[in-house]
């Protein structure tokens, strides 16, 4: 702490910071290591898994995949989906207010597996909004007396209400069909992209990239620049959300296959959106760890993080302590060395106060992220001091397919914490596909939320196949 106070002043007397984040050499190419240059002198550090295949397997859905193109077969290898009507209306008045009518297929799914081998069913979130034909109408400019002054003739039933008719701000209909299938690791037309958040690095899904690579699953792993081993460009402009998800956009259309799945953590979760947003035909799945509620990202004003750079260096090892208190659910050696492993919050202070004040994006609000129609799977640390559950909940309300899952033992890093556990649950959401012959068998249940919290305990690790 002594020797970081001391570059602290030294950083304040000079006016230069420190760069913590430089290019490391690969010195295991087998592990997968790439660095792309994503724009002149932009260069990303990606770890690439591809696994073993027959070369028919491969040959065919190789790399130079057209992003811009809407071919509805997005399967290969003679795989067959599910297809799935998504039809909504998303209607948003002048006072705010946010009408969502499910007009197409409910799904009803089960992706959770147990020790004991049963599965626990999950449906979809039923949007539980007023329908704005039946909000509460415009007084009556002449009430009529009360009933006990009238007498019997003059006694008549009440004529209904006057209801006042509000036009709409924007209204935005969604009417497609969409093909959702099993994704297994032994489709060659199937990729995951893995991205991080502020602070972190591709080491922090060490477990998830081993554990899928070793299933079959070729796996994307980026450094967003300024962390881990990517280049860490000295101007503030490098760090806004729509800098980095124009890397984020040139790292998927380099590796994208037919069908991709993005698995976003917190920040990470806002890029992952984007990207499905944009390419919602090349998009299979998502998932979305920690990453909040489906509200526009605006930067705090009052937060810590708009103190000078020279000054954050110097609050460095108490802003990584703060972190490992907020970030996990325990504090102990075992934590500590998941930070150090997984190079989580080991950046400079120039690219933590960027980051942090570059998080703007008005786009990415509620009929955003109401618009997609991916199948979303929403994983939350039960202890996270981060986010908080609710927001996680009312993204779940929003969405038009979407499960979430709490893990009681998990905080802010959960996939750190409790790797069997994701594993399981994004292997199972993987593997998942509707089955839309019991559509009309049942009705949704008003009453369940559709939030599971699950012990850690009761997951048994799955066998490789």
């Amino acid at each position: 702490m002594l020797t970081s106070i001391t570059d602290g002043i030294l950083c304040c007397l000079t006016g230069k910071t420190t760069n913590l984040v430089l290019p490391l050499e690969s010195s295991e190419p087998s592990d997968g290591f790439e660095f792309v240059e994503v724009k002149p002198g932009r260069v990303l550090r990606v770890r690439h898994i591809i696994p073993e295949r027959q070369p028919s397997d491969t040959d065919a859905d190789k790399k130079d995949v057209d992003c811009d193109s809407n071919d509805e077969d997005s399967n290969s290898d003679g795989v067959a989906g599910t297809s799935v009507h998504c039809k909504r209306k998303i209607t948003v008045y002048r006072n705010g207010q946010l009408v969502i009518e499910n007009l197409g297929d409910v799904l009803h799914s089960e992706i959770l597996q147990c020790q004991d081998g049963d599965l626990e069913p999950c449906s979809t979130v039923e949007v539980e909004l007023a329908d704005y034909k039946e909000l509460a109408s415009s007084p009556d400019p002449n009430p009529a007396p009360p009933q006990g002054l009238l007498s019997s003739e003059e006694q008549k039933p009440a004529p209904p209400p006057r209801r006042r008719r509000r036009k709409p701000k924007r209204t935005v209909l969604i009417d497609s069909k969409r093909v959702i299938s099993s994704c297994k690791g032994t489709h060659s037309d199937v990729a995951l992209f893995f991205v991080h958040g502020v602070g972190g690095s591709l080491d922090i899904w060490s477990s998830q990239l081993d554990f899928f690579s070793r299933l079959g699953y070729e796996v994307i792993a980026p450094d967003l620049a300024g962390h881990g081993a990517s280049i860490a460009p000295q101007i503030a402009a490098a760090y806004t959300f729509y800098a980095l998800a124009e890397d984020l956009r040139a790292i998927f259309k380099r590796y994208a296959r037919k069908r991709n799945i993005l698995i976003g953590h917190s920040y990470g979760v806002s890029f992952c959106t984007f990207l499905a947003h944009e390419y919602p035909d090349l998009v299979h799945k998502v998932v979305m760890i920690n990453g909040g509620g489906p509200t526009a990202l605006e930067p705090s004003l009052c937060s810590i993080f708009q103190l000078p750079s020279c000054v954050l260096h110097c609050l460095s090892p108490c802003l990584a302590w703060s972190f490992l208190k907020a970030g996990f659910a325990r504090q102990g050696a075992k934590e500590k060395q998941l930070l150090k492993q997984g190079n989580a919050f080991n950046v400079s202070p120039f690219v933590l106060r960027a980051m942090m004040s570059g998080q703007y994006w008005p786009e990415g609000d509620e009929v955003y992220h109401a618009e997609l129609t991916v199948p979303i799977l929403l994983v939350h640390g039960l202890c996270d001091k981060f986010v908080p559950v609710e927001e996680d909940q009312r993204m779940a309300e929003i969405l038009l397919f979407a499960f979430l899952k709490v893990i009681e033992e998990g905080s802010h890093m959960v996939m750190m914490e409790c790797p069997d556990t994701v594993n399981t649950l994004l292997h199972e959401f993987f593997l998942w596909e509707p089955d839309m012959s019991r559509k009309d068998s049942r009705k949704a249940d008003p009453d369940k939320t559709g939030c599971e919290i699950i012990n850690t305990q009761k997951i048994s690790k799955p066998m490789a196949k």
